[in-house]
């Protein structure tokens, strides 16, 4: 299996500085990452660094708390869309779903997918902060709303992806909606369970170490 293919390589602290972008870039194209994920603001800089190569450019939206204004996200990914972006990942209104706010969660996803005009939407979840029931209505919310994928974690929050989510996710939304683990996902062997487990898709800082194991023992 070409790994190499799954992962989103991401940089997405506060504190990342153009050099670590470009870097970042850097890496993408050594390895043929099937993309780099960056905050917003970096869109314009990844995507003129990554012109004429097959590694796509994928941003954060409302990102990390998801607690933005359902408007403030839709432009978010117009300005991004713009700038080049290829691929957007959105946080949903963890205090919405909780509340029981299903229509609300479901408008806030749906007009990002609009915005983003039929280019790959993956909506986070957030897995750490819901129950098992929550994790369920909250991935079928997505695939109702007109997400690409169904994403754990943003990385920022009290835990990341789980063997156990992504199993849970993907009984839910079943063949056709992509599941993005992401969030504390630091070496190969975890990178294989989560893709055994029904990932198609991986976001992770340690892209590179990772695809160093993988070299080593022969994958």
């Amino acid at each position: 299996m070409e790994y190499n293919r799954l992962i989103d390589h991401t940089l997405l602290k506060a504190d990342a500085t153009v050099e670590q972008i470009e870097n970042l870039c850097k890496e993408a194209l050594q390895y043929d990452f099937f993309s780099v994920c960056v905050n917003s603001a970096f869109v314009p800089l990844a995507k003129n660094f990554l012109e004429g190569s097959d590694v796509k450019v994928a941003t954060t939206i409302g990102f990390p708390l998801g607690a933005s204004a359902t408007a403030v996200k839709a432009l978010e990914v117009e300005q991004a869309l713009k700038e080049g972006a290829d691929e957007f990942d959105m946080v949903i209104n963890v205090g919405w779903l909780k509340s029981k706010l299903y229509r609300l969660v479901h408008e806030d996803i749906a007009e990002v997918v609009k915005a983003a005009g039929g280019k790959v939407v993956k909506v986070i979840i957030e897995t750490c902060y819901l129950t098992d029931d929550e994790k369920k209505i909250a991935s079928s919310i997505a695939a109702a709303a007109g997400a690409h994928f169904v994403k754990t974690s943003t990385g920022f929050g009290s835990g990341g992806a789980t063997v156990e989510d992504v199993r849970l996710i993907r009984s839910v939304v079943g063949p056709n909606i992509g599941v993005k683990a992401s969030g504390g996902i630091r070496d190969a062997a975890t990178l294989k369970a989560m893709v055994d487990a029904g990932a198609n898709r991986i976001g992770a800082s340690a892209s590179v170490k990772i695809m160093e194991e993988l070299r080593i023992e022969g994958n």
